[in-house]
């Protein structure tokens, strides 16, 4: 595990030179075909260094980063173009991937708080130095101040568990199960801001619409899978409590996805829609994991790799219009179809991606998720029948007001994109819809 860390940091001066922009890129590249060749698709713990290891989960994850941080450069043509600050933008980018790489990849329960933490500020000058809007230092101010301020009570948790264990080992704290209502509160309610679950989830939309694309790809593709990471790992420990409570969250996120989907339905902002959209599947995610049944954890595990791919594809998307358009709002982005006909194919398949139709892995994990919540409680069927049905009502909304319809009239040619657009594009949608072959791999993983 430590190889890819180090290749990550060699790359840090690489940033600094001349024309060196498409280079680091490439190496990205590189870095996640090394490590999907050494696939480590087993249910138990590999690679297990002093700190660092690697069972499933974490791989997933942290391959989905690496692909996501290249494909952020990618994305960024205009960073290089402009030669705003491209150098540090680079590195910024790799600080982040280097920050959730030992984010996934930490065997200690305190190295993962602290990593999980460190990923906010790259995050954060990315939205405050890269970001084109002029409310970018409020986003920034939310973002830090909702995840700091449930995150003491976290670190109070895991030193509350090291005085109790004397360990914080994941393979070791699986042995013990607690039933301690404060730590269970302590230990869960910083993954649910960073989730983010209904009703503490308003730092997303406002980081969204002010991060440049970048920003958003990774706060869209990583940063909401964080909080999903972090459940997985402890509920293995906080099973009893677990079952006397998580019925709060667990309608909490269902009421909350239906009233965020109906949000969705009246923006007129590309970008807001989309991170409402997001809100709206992390939702379910919660409610899946929370039911803790085997179903529901590979559920949401599936769904949060799909939802990173097919969100990130959506901003490129809406960011590929922007470039164009010079504006985000769907009044003045409509049309599209006689404006760049040959983007619309991929509006089509990320949308169709975004409501979960075959063959993409969201449909393999929103399947899970739906079989593990109505197992949980018939009562949750209302619900789900809402939340699938405005997913797809949003998702079309989406994408007919912003392809159909008669071009605005400040638009007079027709443009094609570039080919590294496509190429982006593809490199999102692909992963997607080609997983599913290798579904096993997701579900059967406990």
């Amino acid at each position: 595990m430590l190889k890819y860390m180090l290749f990550i940091i060699f790359l840090m001066p690489l940033s600094f030179m001349k024309n060196m922009f498409w280079t680091v890129q490439n190496m990205l590249f590189l870095l996640s075909f090394f490590f999907i060749i050494n696939n480590y698709y087993s249910n138990y713990w590999m690679s297990l260094s002093y700190f660092m290891g690697c069972d499933l989960i974490s791989y997933g994850l942290i391959l989905l980063s690496m692909w996501i941080c290249s494909l952020m450069i990618m994305a960024s043509e205009s960073v290089e173009k402009y030669n705003n600050y491209k150098n540090l933008f680079l590195l910024n980018i790799l600080f982040l991937l280097l920050f959730l790489y030992l984010t996934f990849s930490s065997m200690s329960l305190f190295m993962f708080y602290l990593f999980f933490e460190s990923s906010l500020i790259p995050t954060m000058f990315l939205i405050l130095g890269w970001g084109y809007q002029p409310e970018r230092l409020q986003a920034g101010v939310y973002l830090l101040f909702y995840t700091l301020l449930v995150s003491l009570p976290l670190l109070i948790a895991i030193f509350y568990l090291y005085n109790d264990l004397n360990t914080m080992n994941f393979y070791l704290l699986v042995n013990n199960l607690y039933n301690y209502d404060l730590l269970y509160l302590a230990m869960i309610f910083a993954f649910l801001v960073k989730m983010p679950m209904f009703l503490v989830h308003l730092w997303l939309p406002k980081a969204h619409v002010e991060a440049p694309v970048s920003g958003s790809m990774i706060l869209a593709g990583i940063m909401l899978k964080l909080g999903g990471y972090g459940l997985l790992r402890v509920f293995s420990f906080l099973q009893l409590s677990g079952l006397s409570y998580n019925f709060i969250w667990i309608s909490i996120s269902l009421v909350g996805g239906v009233l965020v989907s109906l949000v969705c339905l009246r923006q007129t902002d590309l970008k807001a829609l989309i991170a409402y959209s997001s809100v709206a599947h992390m939702g379910i995610v919660l409610s899946g994991l929370m039911t803790m049944t085997y179903w529901g954890l590979s559920g949401s595990y599936v769904l949060m790799i799909a939802h990173g791919l097919c969100s990130s594809g959506l901003f490129c998307l809406a960011n590929i219009s922007y470039e164009r358009l010079g504006s985000r709002s769907l009044l003045i982005n409509r049309g599209l179809l006689n404006f760049m006909p040959s983007m619309t194919l991929w509006w089509f398949l990320l949308s169709s991606a975004n409501m979960a139709a075959p063959p993409t892995l969201n449909l393999l994990g929103e399947i899970s998720l739906l079989n593990s919540i109505v197992s949980w409680s018939w009562v949750t069927m209302i619900m789900l029948t809402f939340l699938s049905f405005f997913s797809a009502a949003y998702t079309l909304y989406l994408f007919a007001y912003s392809q159909h319809g008669k071009l605005f009239s400040g638009l007079y040619a027709v443009v094609g994109g570039f080919n590294r657009e496509y190429l982006l594009l593809f490199l999102h949608w692909f992963p997607l819809n080609l997983l599913i072959l290798k579904s096993d791999v997701c579900m059967l993983w406990l």
